[in-house]
Order: structure tokens, then sequence, then C-alpha cells
């Protein structure tokens, strides 16, 4: 019987939409499990007693379980496939919601916020790539931008749990249990990402990958019809013959450019300050005088700010190309910093000359250095080791960002503006680095963005 027959030659838009939601929603997870801590801190330094650099550990030790599990998450979906391993990474959400809810030290927490992170590393690396390696070249970009914008989703939606938590009671009440209730609200979302993950094939390019080709090519079919799939699995297939599929194959000098892109542009994006703004935004405003609900308010604006300029990403990443966008992003980036650090300098700073300044940066990062580094990610790197690599790489975005988080509120308090100066000048950097490294992917399908950069 012919398994492709019903599929003719028409791209199956719904279904494609359905799948990319569904890995997609490892990406709400990362936004939700990422930002819940922001409306906590405050809370859990006071029932607690936790000082600057433990609070900075409160906050920072979900990126330990980040490390991990991006470092892990590619060899496990190499091995045991992509779906398998975003199944496993819904366990992890679900178990960090939980535990992060009960603790009784900063210790407990910081281990249930751990097992946390080994979820949103794994699904950092997983949701990309599975809809990388299912999303037809011309619509890509777009798709892949759909993982940035469920995060901001994830962000968003928990900004107003937080805040409509903290409304229900008193500051005593918040100390003693709105904080448990914030953390907990997780465990609803987890839950429905490994359910809806039952519903969802295996990625077609491991199943081809691993010698399944009536599965892989079933896939390819469903998704884009006859055609598409016996094009697919044609160039899949005389990539593949050229790959040996070792990860000591990244480290061959033919790969040096694609590790300088994947590692400096996983660096470059967390070192110029994105989620210290996330993290850490209403204490920054309180540091600047403004009162706690007014931070906390404000905080909400932020995550509609990066959620529409992530909208607008959407349009432009498929039709002015990947460069552009993160050029011009991280330009806005250089200039809104500057200002927030002249801002942050006055004794008594405005409340909305500091909003203003941080939505700019927001938007600007949102409109480049949000959503195309993991576009780009997923497209360089050989089908072979595309889940390795990104591993590889992402560990690096993880790395960076645990290492800013852990220390910028000592950092805030020591350097005050000079803090922000120090990370516009790396977006200096990072405009040099992109201009000069990174190469413009749009439009291109896999096989031919690894033709061009390997000359396979």
């Amino acid at each position: 019987m012919n398994t492709l027959a019903p599929n003719r030659d028409r791209q199956n838009t719904r279904y494609l939409v359905f799948l990319t939601t569904v890995a997609s929603l490892g990406g709400f997870l990362f936004g939700y499990d990422t930002a819940v801590i922001s409306g906590t801190t405050d809370f859990l330094q006071e029932r607690f007693q936790l000082t600057d650099l433990e609070l900075g550990w409160a906050a920072a030790s979900a990126l330990v379980g980040c490390i991990i599990g991006s470092a892990s998450a590619g060899y496990f979906s190499d091995r045991f496939g992509r779906r398998k391993a975003l199944l496993l990474a819904a366990i992890f959400y679900t178990v960090s919601a939980l535990g992060s809810a009960i603790p009784m030290n900063l210790t407990q927490l910081s281990l249930a916020r751990i097992i946390g992170g080994i979820g949103v590393g794994a699904a950092s690396v997983l949701s990309p790539l599975y809809i990388a390696e299912i999303a037809p070249e011309k619509i890509r970009g777009r798709l892949v931008t759909l993982v940035q914008i469920a995060i901001l989703t994830g962000m968003i939606v928990v900004y107003y749990v937080n805040a409509q938590i903290a409304a229900a009671g008193d500051t005593p009440w918040n100390v003693r249990a709105g904080w448990r209730w914030m953390f907990g609200s997780e465990t609803l979302p987890a839950l429905l990402f490994w359910a809806a993950l039952y519903f969802v094939p295996e990625s077609p390019r491991w199943l081809i990958k691993q010698g399944f080709l009536d599965r892989g090519l079933a896939v390819l079919a469903r998704i884009g019809g006859t055609s598409h799939a016996q094009t697919e699995l044609a160039a899949i297939r005389e990539t593949l013959s050229h790959e040996q599929g070792r990860f000591q194959e990244l480290f061959q000098p033919r790969y040096t450019r694609v590790l300088i892109i994947g590692i400096g542009l996983s660096i470059l994006c967390q070192a110029t300050g994105i989620n210290v703004i996330m993290y850490y935004a209403p204490r920054i405003f309180v540091s600047a005088g403004l009162d706690r609900t007014s931070a906390m308010t404000q905080t909400v604006l932020i995550g509609l700010t990066q959620f529409v300029f992530t909208c607008i990403a959407f349009r432009m990443v498929d039709g002015m190309g990947r460069k552009i966008c993160l050029l011009l992003s991280v330009a806005g980036m250089g200039i809104a910093l500057f200002a927030l650090g002249g801002a942050y300098r006055q004794e008594h700073p405005h409340g909305i000359l500091l909003l203003t300044c941080v939505l700019g940066y927001v938007a600007s990062f949102a409109i480049g250095m949000g959503a195309v580094p993991w576009i780009i990610l997923s497209e360089i790197y050989p089908t072979r080791l595309r889940g390795r690599a990104m591993s590889l790489a992402i560990f690096f975005i993880w790395f960076t960002n645990f290492w800013v988080s852990q220390l910028f509120p000592l950092m805030l308090k020591t350097m005050r503006e000079n803090v922000f100066w120090l990370y516009a000048a790396i977006c200096v950097f990072t405009f040099l680095f992109i201009w000069r490294i990174i190469p413009e992917t749009k439009g291109k399908s896999l096989e031919q963005i690894e033709h061009e950069l390997l000359g396979i």
C-alpha cells in the first residue's frame, strides 16, 4: 500500500502548525520557568534571610540545570530521538514545579530549580531543532521564531500570574505562601506539554538518519506532499553520506567556522545583558527609587513589548534576512543601554525615563538577538551532528547566562550605571562580530547551508 498517495503534492499547513505549536510548548515552559523567579526574589530574600550573593544563587541555580540539560540533550536526542528527549524535558518541568512550591530552605529550592533548569536547557536545544527539521525552507525562519514567541508568551503569562498572586494577599502572606503558589503554577502547562507530545511524530530527518526511511518519508509527505518528500529524502541521504556522525568530527578544521559562529553568537546573545533585564527588572526599578507595585507593573510592560516586537521579527527574518535583523537589533540595544546608564546615574531617576530605556532595549533585542540566534543555530550544523552541535553552542548560552545572572545583583550595587555601559560596550563588539562572521541563511535548505559552509 502506498502511504504517500493521500498527501499528493500539497503542503499540509494545518498539520505543520500543529507540530510547531506542540514543539513550541517547550519554549512556553522555557519562558515560564525562567521568568517565574522575577516575582519571587524579594519574598524569597525576606523568607530565607538571603544575602545578595545567596539571592543571586536562588535566581541562577536553575541555570546550572540549564547547562546540564543543554549539554546532554543533543546526545540524548541524537541517540534516542527528538520526541523522546522532549518528553523527558516535560517530566523535569513537572517535577520542578512541584518541588519549587514546597521547599523549607534555600538548598531544597535550588535543587528543585536545577531540575527545572534541566528541562529548560533541553527544550532550548530540542524545540528549535525539531521545528527546523520539519519546516520547509521558505518559512523555516518564521516557524523557529514561534519558539521565541512561545518563550515570551510564557514570560507574559507568568508575570500576570505572579502579579495576581501577589495581589491576593499582603506582604507577610506573600513572604509566607505567595511565592510558593507562583512556582507551583507551572505544573498545569508542564502536564499539558507532556500529554501533547504523544500526538506528534519523530523528526523525519532523525528517522532517515537512523535508517527508518519509510517512516521518515511518510512524515515528510504528510507535511509537504509526495514531491517534497522525495526531494528532501534525496538531499538528506546525500548529505548524510558525507558525514560520520561522531562528536569528535566537530573539531575537524572544516567545522571551525560553524563552531565560531555557534559558540560566539551563543555567548554574545547573553553577554549583552538581556536576562539581567528579564530576571531583575523589578529590582532595577526598586533600586532606582520606584515602589514595588509600580516595578511589578512595569515588568509586565517589558514582557508585552518583547512579545510585540518578536511578532514583528516573525515577519522580518524570512524577508529582510537573519543578518540584517541581528545588526539592527544589537545597534538598538547598545544605544538603549548607554541611555539607561545615563538615566540610572541621576540622583533621582524618573521612572518613565528608566522604563523608556528598558523598553527600547527589549524591543531592539526582540527584533533580532532574541530569535535569530536560535534560528541560525538550528540551521548551520550537519544533520548527523546537529543535536550534539546545538547542545555545545547552547551550553555556552546557559553558561554565560549563569555568570551574568549570578553576578548582576552585586555588580548593580557596586558599579551602578557602569554595569549598563559595560553591556553597551559588549554590544559594539557583537555588532562587529555579526558583520564580519555571520552568514545569511534565509531561503536555503538545511542541506544547501551545510554545503555552503562545509563544502559537502
